[in-house]
């Protein structure tokens, strides 16, 4: 909801809540996939990645991507809920925890962006489509899958709070596997998960429904969800508004993350700036890498980037519920930050800016004139295989190369 006039809008460095969590300010480090699990252990490299932003000064940090489901990792090197991590995860949560800051897991399901050739496992998708990292086809849920992945979030959210997180935040967006279920351009089905908007928010909100009924207030629920999947024909702002509305009235959520674009279809739409297409093309494999050079510029189209670029379509999310909402996309100085906070969202959310300088949030509050040094080249979109990171950065970790 936004203010209401004459209501002043908070201060990003004061204390926020999402659930029964408060954060000590209100920026959150975006999920952004970090490239730090080989064969899916959990690394001390990882624990590092993300203590480096709690002493940076954000409120909260997002581990991304914890999969909910074995066939539902992007590939083989990311951990993946059924896994033993060895403690390590409890390792990270009291890392952060000892630099001030909160943590959240992203959970959820890759659907067809899954590497299906990684993974030694069949991707999985709302109708049959191609999967184009593994250079397959899905396979079509069934109602047995469905049931099953919905009770894989539930055990996510369990291994989460045993864990120690604070939050999860469950991924409905970039036509991962729930994402396509929304999309009326990738849902094809016939039964009463396809077809009408009720149909195919059915899966989301089972999860999410699901999850609180089985974790209360135990631990935060965040649900990052597509207002506009960037395709002619797929999920778009006015259908996003009517789930948002449906999720606050299932009390499954505790703040919503809006995004925009499809990993399957058009991934540059929700980064906006350059697109890197032969940087990215090299880090694939030889079969992968020839087609990109046929369709890469189609799949990577380039997007004029404006700051806080998001927020227009935010704000039509923003006027519908009441729940807490934190803005994505292009949050990179004081002034993007003021518009968030004024146009009534409680929180901020920062991703490439923070691959930059991961002390950031202390340097805008010690300098309301600071801007990040992203430049949005979107190059560190090709590291994202061998340890995500800025490129303009000086150091490169010694993470293992994609196999």
């Amino acid at each position: 909801m936004t203010l209401a006039p004459g209501t002043p809008a908070p201060d990003v460095f004061s204390p926020g809540r999402i659930g029964n969590v408060t954060l000590r300010n209100r920026i959150v480090k975006a999920a952004t996939f970090e490239g730090r699990c080989p064969e899916g252990r959990v690394t001390d490299e990882l624990i590092e990645f993300h203590a480096e932003y709690a002493r940076g000064g954000v409120g909260m940090t997002t581990v991304a991507y914890l999969a909910t489901s074995p066939e539902g990792r992007t590939d083989r090197h990311q951990y993946h809920w059924g896994m033993d991590d060895g403690g390590m995860l409890r390792k990270l949560t009291d890392a952060v925890h000892a630099e001030g800051a909160a943590v959240s897991a992203q959970v959820g399901h890759a659907g067809a962006v899954a590497n299906s050739s990684s993974n030694k496992m069949p991707a999985m998708g709302p109708s049959r489509m191609p999967a184009p990292t593994g250079m397959s086809l899905t396979k079509a849920c069934t109602e047995a899958d469905i049931d099953r992945i919905v009770g894989d979030h539930v055990r996510a959210a369990k291994g989460a709070h045993n864990a120690g997180f604070d939050a999860i935040e469950v991924h409905f967006g970039h036509n991962y596997l729930v994402s396509e279920f929304l999309s009326p351009k990738l849902n094809k089905r016939k039964d009463s998960y396809g077809g009408s908007l009720e149909n195919r928010a059915r899966f989301a909100r089972r999860i999410g429904r699901a999850i609180r009924d089985e974790m209360g207030d135990k631990i935060a629920v965040t649900m990052k969800l597509n207002m506009d999947d960037g395709v002619p024909g797929g999920f778009w702002i006015d259908e996003a508004v009517q789930v948002a509305r449906w999720i606050e009235a299932d009390g499954s959520a505790d703040a919503l993350v809006m995004t925009v674009g499809s990993s399957l279809l058009n991934p540059i739409y929700l980064f906006k700036g350059d697109a890197p297409l032969h940087e990215f093309a090299a880090t694939q494999p030889p079969a992968i890498r020839m087609g990109m050079k046929v369709v890469g510029a189609k799949m990577f189209k380039e997007y004029p980037y404006t700051d806080a670029y998001m927020l227009d379509d935010a704000r039509q999310i923003r006027d519908a519920v009441s729940l807490p909402m934190m803005l994505l996309g292009g949050i990179v100085d004081r002034p993007s930050i003021d518009k968030a906070m004024n146009a009534g969202f409680e929180f901020v959310a920062m991703g490439r800016g923070l691959l930059r300088e991961p002390d950031l949030p202390l340097k805008l509050q010690a300098d309301e004139r600071r801007r990040s040094l992203c430049v949005h080249c979107n190059r560190c979109m090709a590291t994202i295989y061998s340890g995500s990171r800025c490129v303009l950065r000086d150091y490169v970790p010694p993470i293992p190369a994609r196999g």
